[in-house]
Formats: structure tokens, C-alpha cells, sequence
């Protein structure tokens, strides 16, 4: 029979269980019972047992090296949970789009690559559109570099790598170094912008979500002419753009936190 956890009232299998699945997400979805054993702290019998039932039921798989590595079944669940993300970010989604006009975003960072889960089109006939479940790489987005800039430096330059990145457009920042001193900016304003670097045309500017269990940014996309208005309008309105987005996203995290 499981144990019931002394510290939080719940069941001390499931939690253990589900920390082997976050230390293998923590180092890239795959590791050895070693490297589970050194993070987690549990000892070896239980992480055989745990990862022998996981393993069983699809949540990870073991390849040819017993590597163990995140499992097909998590995708469905994953999907699901994106999805429902999207839904309880919907209000807060909706209000950013009231307040500036342009097409709100919501994005995750899942494997080194943006998803967005969650959007509210802007009432414009010219407007920006990103299908929801859509991936693309962090380097070129405004909430690819807010997400980026919410992990530790040496994580973010793991995502990063030191090869060459690709160029989506003439604007697009194709240098490691130049990229990541774009997140330490990041991190110390609270925001990104993505100035034509993935569509010729398109403006971009991002905020974090705090406290939200997993990297998450909220995001406003246009023309670039009409973002740059509303930046240009905000330097004289002390509660517009930036500070708006910043306390839209602060009621969705502890929404979210809330949720949990």
C-alpha cells in the first residue's frame, strides 16, 4: 500500500514518482538510474521500483544504452494540459488584447523550443496570427527570449549552443553571444521584443509570467508600425504597454498557481 507523505498529506509513491518524471524533464528528458538517484536523492530500490511501473504504463521508455527517457504517453498528456492552459489563460488574453489593440499571445518553453498554447486575435482586418500548438525556436521571438531569460544563465546557453542560428530574416539575431546578452538585458527590464527578427513587418514585445510552474510568457504581436506607436504613446502614460502587460501577467500567475 502507499505510504501517505509526512510533510504535505499525499501520497509519498505518487510524489517520488512524479519527481523521477521532473528530474528527467530538468535534464533534457533522459537519464541514467544514476543520474535519477544523484538528483532526486532516493534510493535506488525505489527508484527501480518507480521507474519499472512508469515504464509499464508508457511514462518513460528505456533505450538501448538503459538510458530511461520521457515516454510517448506523456504527449497526450502534455497536448491536454496545453490546452487547458490556453483556456484558463483565455480572460487574461483577452483583457491584453482590449488594452493595447494587437493580437495576446501565450507561449511555453517545452525541449528548447517555444509552444504557443493560448491566443486572442485583435480586432484589426491587419492583424497577426499564430496557430495554437505551433513550435518554433526561442532565438527569434520576443517570448522565445523571455522564456529563455527565465532559466538559470548556464541552462539558457545549453538551449542556446554556441553553432551559428539560423536567420529568418535580415533582423533575425544569429549569434550565440549576441543572443544571450540579449536575455541578461531581458532579465533586468522584464521584457523582449522581437523587432522583425521572425516575419519582415511584425513587432513583438513580451513579458514573464511569475510564479507560473513552468516558463511561461504572455505577448502582444502586430504590424510593426502600430506596436511601435503604442510604445511611442507609452512614454507618456506611465500605466500603458510594458507596466499593463506586467500586472496582466502577475494576475495570471497567481491564477495558475492557484489552479495547482
Amino acid at each position: 500500500m502507499a505510504s501517505e507523505s509526512p510533510s504535505g498529506g499525499g501520497v509519498q509513491s505518487v510524489e517520488r514518482a512524479l519527481q523521477l518524471l521532473e528530474v528527467l524533464a530538468d535534464a533534457d528528458g533522459t537519464g541514467t538510474l544514476t543520474d535519477l538517484a544523484d538528483a532526486s536523492g532516493l534510493p535506488m530500490p525505489t527508484i527501480h521500483r518507480l521507474i519499472r511501473t512508469l515504464a509499464q504504463n508508457g511514462y518513460v521508455r528505456q533505450d538501448e544504452h538503459r538510458r530511461y527517457s520521457l515516454g510517448p504517453r506523456l504527449i497526450r498528456l502534455g497536448e491536454s494540459a496545453g490546452r487547458l492552459l490556453g483556456s484558463w489563460a483565455r480572460p487574461y488574453l483577452a483583457e491584453l488584447m482590449e488594452a493595447t489593440g494587437e493580437t495576446a499571445n501565450l507561449a511555453v518553453l517545452e525541449a528548447g523550443e517555444v509552444v504557443y498554447v493560448g491566443q486572442v486575435p485583435s480586432r484589426h482586418s491587419m492583424r497577426m496570427f499564430t496557430e495554437v500548438g505551433r513550435r518554433v525556436s526561442p532565438h527569434c521571438t520576443a517570448v522565445g527570449k523571455v522564456l529563455l531569460a527565465q532559466l538559470p544563465p548556464a541552462a539558457a546557453a545549453a538551449v542556446v549552443g554556441s553553432a551559428e542560428l539560423p536567420a529568418h530574416t535580415a533582423y533575425t539575431v544569429t549569434q550565440p553571444t549576441e543572443l544571450l546578452g540579449q536575455l541578461d538585458t531581458a532579465r533586468l527590464a522584464g521584457y523582449a521584443v522581437d523587432d522583425q527578427e521572425q516575419e519582415i513587418g511584425v513587432r513583438c514585445i513580451a513579458v514573464n509570467v511569475p510564479d507560473a510552474p513552468t516558463p511561461t510568457a504572455i505577448s502582444i504581436s502586430g504590424p510593426e508600425a502600430r506596436i511601435r506607436t503604442l510604445e511611442e504613446r507609452a512614454e507618456s502614460a506611465p500605466d500603458a504597454l510594458i507596466p499593463t502587460m506586467r500586472d496582466i501577467a502577475a494576475r495570471l500567475g497567481k491564477a495558475l498557481t492557484a489552479s495547482e
